[in-house]
């Protein structure tokens, strides 16, 4: 490679400092958030959780509401893909047949595995019926077993739907449901119930968090802009609910909610009970920014231009650190989810027919029953994945606020 070749590959290579230079602020930020691993990985688990939000009913695969105490406390069913037959292994997904056994000495109930009773299980199958994505009225799921001999039977073309509908249901009564991750208590699937409560937990911590960041960027922007008595009543209002210990303070609002509230009441007053208590942090951080932006050029040649105060706060001194907030907003989510699922689990929080974390970990409240059927916690391991993934998610974002530690191509 001759000399001249060399000078011209280099005054064709992009200058990295003025890349950055005339990178805008979001460039910059993604820039930094790509170096930081385990929030890129964080942030795949988060879409996934939320992509399972509006889908939960689809991928239920027993009714979350159905008591069925005949099958109270079932195993978690295992899931074989492969049936040994004469002719070799045939693929043919199916679990085991159960049958119900009671100890004689404890009274205990306990269920047997048929290993000669085979339930295929399919893609696409029709089960409990539900509105999918709470708009059109239908009766499949992505998992589900066959009933293959229900759907055999030359009857069901005769039937008119409205018939057909009743026994299909009468079809589900006799058999217990798919428990992959088991059964409560009363029989119902806890697969099932543990979608339901993803969707009510994220969505408490969504809209508590949007709450409160309104709250706290209204209050916070008055105080650093105006300053003076206006900040030290604001500060003040601040100290007095930092200083009560959050738990009884929760307990003592929560315990004003009325108890014959209908779950949709009390979901939306415990949503508002810890946006109302969460705003206080982000307050003092945007009053911080404020007294510090409030004499810049940028807002005083706003004032000179005849901006109104609004606008300067909100259009101008805001967005110049909206970066700081977001990652704000990501590591303050699982204080919200934590709040429900702590209010829940005492019994403070949402109450039955509603299905939450809270309330499912309710059940293994008492270690007996915990040492009798252990698959009542796994709901904490979702909560676990969720609370790190948002950890790691902000931790991420807060890096990548601060764009010009570098970056890698």
């Amino acid at each position: 490679m001759t000399q001249k070749t060399i000078d011209e590959n280099i005054d064709n290579t992009p200058d990295a400092d003025e890349e950055m230079l005339v990178a805008t602020q979001y460039q910059l930020m993604w820039w930094g958030f790509k170096k930081h691993k385990p929030a890129m990985i964080s942030g795949v688990v988060l879409f996934i959780f939320y992509v399972m939000f509006p889908l939960a009913e689809f991928l239920g695969i027993g009714d979350p509401a159905q008591v069925r105490t005949q099958f109270h406390y079932i195993r978690p069913q295992a899931l074989h893909f492969f049936e040994s037959t004469v002719d070799g292994n045939k693929f043919n997904p199916h679990v085991k047949g159960v049958r119900g056994l009671r100890d004689p000495f404890t009274h205990k109930k306990d269920y047997e595995v048929l290993d000669d009773v085979i339930l295929p299980v399919g893609l696409f199958q029709t089960s409990w019926d539900y509105k999918f994505l709470g708009v059109l009225k239908t009766r499949k799921h992505l998992i589900g077993f066959k009933h293959e001999e229900f759907w055999a039977d030359p009857k069901r073309a005769e039937q008119t739907p409205e018939q057909l509908a009743k026994s299909i249901d009468r079809e589900l009564k006799k058999r217990p449901s798919l428990y992959l991750l088991g059964s409560d208590k009363v029989g119902r699937d806890q697969w099932s119930r543990l979608l339901l409560s993803n969707r009510i937990s994220l969505s408490i911590g969504l809209i508590g968090v949007t709450l409160s960041f309104l709250f706290g960027i209204t209050l916070g922007g008055i105080s650093g802009y105006y300053g003076g008595f206006v900040d030290t009543v604001i500060q003040r209002i601040i100290e007095v609910i930092q200083s009560v210990p959050t738990l009884p303070l929760w307990i003592g609002l929560s315990a004003a909610v009325p108890r014959d509230w209908a779950v949709l009441q009390v979901y939306l007053a415990i949503t508002i009970i810890l946006s109302v208590l969460g705003w206080t942090g982000t307050a003092r951080v945007v009053r911080g920014k404020f007294l510090s932006l409030r004499e810049e050029d940028f807002v005083m040649a706003a004032q000179i231009a005849g901006a109104n105060e609004g606008r300067i706060m909100f259009r101008h001194m805001l967005p110049s650190f909206y970066s700081h907030l977001i990652a704000q907003v990501s590591l303050s989510i699982p204080g919200m989810i934590i709040g429900e699922i702590s209010l829940s689990f005492l019994g403070l929080g949402l109450r039955p027919p509603a299905v939450s974390y809270g309330i499912m970990l309710q059940q293994a409240q008492n270690p007996q029953v915990v040492a009798l059927y252990p698959w009542l916690m796994f709901v904490a391991v979702p909560v676990i994945f969720i609370v790190l993934a948002f950890n790691f998610l902000g931790d991420g974002l807060r890096d990548a606020a601060d764009p010009y530690g570098g970056r890698t191509s």
